[in-house]
């Protein structure tokens, strides 16, 4: 007689499919369970987890970083494994998946970014903020980039956190930069960067600017570059003037703050400028084999049919000569295989964060998604946990009805001999863990606080040299 399901005897197992944020606040709910033996298995294509915080937090915000030992402590629960470098679509599918897991969550991000659509975008000096983040942040995928920083001027499109991580990296001093766990190939060419003017361009006005305080703060603190804000652009028109008075939208009255006082300070003569330009939209990049210049036109603010204020443009147009453009204005989701997919809005469709199918409106019975796949790329870190918490409160929910895959394969150890017997070199946390202290060591021996692998292949021969390492603790 088969056991109970979802007890100590015959665990219910659930399979995510990403190891960021969001995947680690499901995988602690469900964990968390009482009434229900719960068993989660965790997949990423990389060997190493916990995704943007890891590829895509700016290398001088290790505060920020530090939430991945909470994720250590979910990781360290004896119900929870995880299997790195193995991919949805080339080394397991979703058919595996729901032979092997009676529920499964889809928890892979945004991962491409929205374009422009002007003329001139893809020539060369082009590039989303994304290639440039995982660039420094020596993400295998970005890491044979190739920047010209040898351009005098640079444009960053955007009014949000990413656009401004993009503009501080690049007027940060080598020092600066140095005390970081930016990749090394990123820290050298950053310190030969011949750079020196950064616009920062927002179509917007200074009162609905994305970004919060301490990253427009963090502007005026940088030890070789001065904030430049024109009166004008601090200046705020009549509507958004309305809105901060009676809002009471505190960030966005002490951004505006800031920005005055920007605006009031004479520059300081340091060898870089951040110049922030507010209610400008780019329509063209100009050049004849690579970016030479921006043309941007002067927006206005109106009242939406919504009630919002937005920008619409006017007949005043102005260009910049620049070298360089990122583009750092909204991200979204790429298409899973066998997965059903929103390519308009770049989400799995979904009803709170039961996969539905596009075709019919129902729900696939056991397929989950949370974090940016699921709602669109919105939010801060914290915001992926009460998201999650939605979709595992519905999960456990479908599970005591009996709505779940029904898998020919539940045992634990059943996906561990079908990795082994396709070949694939999966990672354990353990083994994480291991490629963690190894880049800690290398880091302190140059007085940083880790250095980086940035190609698979190296981490994967590093880790399989500790194998072989005796075990210092004598274990």
């Amino acid at each position: 007689m088969t056991p109970t399901l979802g007890t100590e005897a015959n665990p219910f197992r659930v399979a995510i499919i990403g190891s960021g944020p969001s995947g680690f606040y499901a995988a602690d709910y469900l964990l968390r369970n009482p009434e229900l033996v719960v068993e989660v298995d965790m997949f990423d294509r990389l060997p190493t987890p916990f995704g943007l915080v890891r590829g895509g937090v700016a290398p001088d915000h290790a505060k920020i970083k530090s939430v991945t030992r909470l994720y250590d402590k979910i990781a360290a629960c004896a119900r929870f494994r995880f299997f790195g470098n193995v991919e949805l679509g080339r080394d397991i599918t979703r058919e595996d998946l729901s032979a092997y897991y009676h529920q499964i969550i889809y928890a892979v991000g945004a991962q491409s970014d929205r374009r422009m659509g002007i003329p001139g975008e893809d020539l060369l000096g082009s590039f989303a903020a994304t290639e440039f983040v995982g660039w420094y942040n020596g993400h295998p995928d970005y890491r044979e980039l190739q920047f010209d920083l040898s351009q005098q001027a640079v444009a960053v499109i955007g009014n949000g956190n990413v656009a401004m991580d993009v503009a501080r990296i690049l007027a940060s001093s080598y020092e600066e930069l140095a005390q970081t766990d930016i990749a090394d190939y990123a820290l050298e060419a950053l310190r030969a960067s011949k750079v020196r003017d950064i616009y920062l361009l927002g179509r917007r006005g200074p009162a609905q600017a994305a970004y919060t305080n301490p990253e427009i703060k963090e502007m005026g603190e940088l030890a070789e570059a001065d904030v430049i804000v024109r009166p004008e652009d601090a200046a705020l028109d009549p509507l958004s003037a309305d809105y901060i008075a009676n809002s009471g939208d505190r960030v966005a009255e002490r951004n505006v703050e800031i920005l005055r006082q920007y605006a009031e300070q004479p520059p300081r003569g340091k060898s870089r400028r951040i110049h922030m330009r507010f209610l400008v939209s780019p329509t063209e990049l100009g050049g004849t084999n690579r970016v030479e210049s921006i043309t941007v036109v002067k927006n206005e603010l109106y009242v939406s049919d919504d009630g919002s204020l937005r920008p619409r443009p006017t007949d005043v147009t102005e260009t910049i000569p620049v070298g360089l453009v990122f583009r750092s204005i909204g991200y979204k989701g790429l298409a899973l295989p066998d997965v059903p997919f929103d390519a308009r809005a770049g989400v799995i469709p979904n009803v709170q964060g039961r996969v539905s199918d596009p075709q019919t409106g129902t729900t696939v019975t056991g397929d989950y998604c949370v974090g940016w796949i699921k709602r669109g790329p919105s939010g801060i870190i914290g915001t992926n946990k009460p998201d999650s918490i939605e979709t595992a409160a519905l999960m456990l929910q479908d599970a005591a009805a009996g709505r779940m895959h029904q898998p020919a394969h539940p045992e634990k150890d059943a996906i561990v001999a079908l990795l082994r017997a396709r070949r694939i070199d999966y990672v354990t946390y353990e083994d994480w863990l291991a490629i963690d202290r190894i880049e800690q060591e290398r880091g302190k021996a140059l007085g940083r606080p880790r250095l980086k692998f940035t190609r698979i292949a190296d981490m994967l021969d590093a880790l399989h040299e500790a194998r072989r390492m005796p075990d210092p603790a004598g274990d």
